[in-house]
């Protein structure tokens, strides 16, 4: 069976990749190559020792994208990754993540809708949530108003998805996930912003093998334990794991509704602290840091109610915060060696 995964080199995707691989799916990939690099496709193919598919695409062409499905007439389900991702940055400029976001989910959905059936997974995001009123969050929490455009992006996304299977033979997974970090146990993938890092985790490391000269940690005010943000940080490959029985399961034809949604996280909340001692800890590094003011878009806590994806899926969160952050970490050392 082919599978498309679009932006497949990125970091969730190209983890999605070796475990479709792994499960004996044939892989196409689309990645514009914004936020990633075409190295991905050697430590993918070091892992799996098959190498998929990939054509540099921009999904934002609407041509381009019709002419890929022409190509690609037997691709039977689709995991959607490609996306711009950091909240701060959809705050500066919101048009790049409303243009980007939205027009290649449209794209994506004209071309499957024409197919007698198609099953699509979206890589959704915890954010639809805001800042929800009860924690663990679960999926019947009401999806609060964006805090970020790119939390927006999200909620849109979802809603024409919804739309858009009212009306056709698509069938939809929609996977809110919370804070994915980590790397892939060979150190072969992992996370690899272009730039300066948006998340934590990337930055945490970098700082800690002297590539930054310090971390921010945004806030220490906060209603929390010790005043920082606190987030659900799941390992990548238990991610990427989930992202693939999502799949099976409209396969299978499995799903109960058109569309179902499902959170992915471990359902335990870290403090940004939490998360620094954790790592100082695994690394036997002492980190550079420093409180700054906060960064707005950022809700004070977040993290997941997963029973549902527990109970439904049959699956379940394996790695704990400490083995997440040692894989960065062995990650980093690699990279940089």
């Amino acid at each position: 069976m082919k599978i498309l995964v679009t932006g497949g080199l990125g970091f969730i995707g190209s983890h999605t990749v070796v475990e479709l691989q792994n499960e004996g799916f044939e892989v196409v990939i689309i990645d514009n190559l914004s936020n990633s690099s075409e190295e991905v496709l050697n430590g993918i193919f070091n892992i799996t020792r098959k190498k998929p598919v990939f054509e540099k695409l921009d999904l934002r062409e609407k041509i381009a994208v019709r002419e890929f499905f022409a190509k690609h007439t037997d691709i039977v389900g689709v995991i959607h990754f490609a996306a711009s991702k950091a909240v701060g940055e959809s705050v500066e400029n919101p048009l790049l993540y409303y243009e980007n976001n939205l027009n290649t989910l449209i794209y994506l959905l004209q071309e499957l809708q024409q197919k007698p059936e198609a099953s699509f997974i979206f890589s959704s995001s915890c954010t639809v949530y805001g800042q929800a009123e009860l924690m663990p969050i679960t999926e019947n929490a009401p999806v609060q108003q964006a805090m970020s455009p790119y939390g927006n992006t999200k909620q849109i996304g979802e809603e024409i998805i919804i739309d858009v299977a009212k009306v056709s033979n698509i069938n939809a997974i929609l996977l809110r996930y919370f804070n994915p970090i980590g790397a892939h146990p060979t150190a072969e993938l992992g996370e690899l912003p272009i730039g300066v890092p948006q998340n934590l985790v990337p930055f945490i490391t970098q700082t800690a093998i002297g590539l930054r000269k310090e971390l921010s940690v945004f806030g220490s005010d906060y209603p929390t334990s010790d005043g920082t943000c606190i987030r659900d940080y799941i390992h990548v490959v238990d991610l990427a794991k989930a992202h693939v029985v999502a799949l099976q399961r409209l396969l299978d034809k499995k799903n109960q509704e058109k569309v179902e949604t499902f959170n992915l996280g471990t359902g335990t909340g870290s403090s940004v602290l939490e998360v620094i001692n954790a790592f100082e800890k695994v690394s036997g590094q002492k980190l550079n840091y420093k409180i700054v003011a906060r960064r707005e878009g950022d809700v004070v806590e977040a993290f997941a109610n997963t029973t549902k994806a527990n109970e439904t899926l049959g699956w379940n969160a394996q790695s704990t915060l400490e083995e997440a952050l040692e894989s960065a970490w062995k990650w980093e050392k690699k990279i940089r060696s």
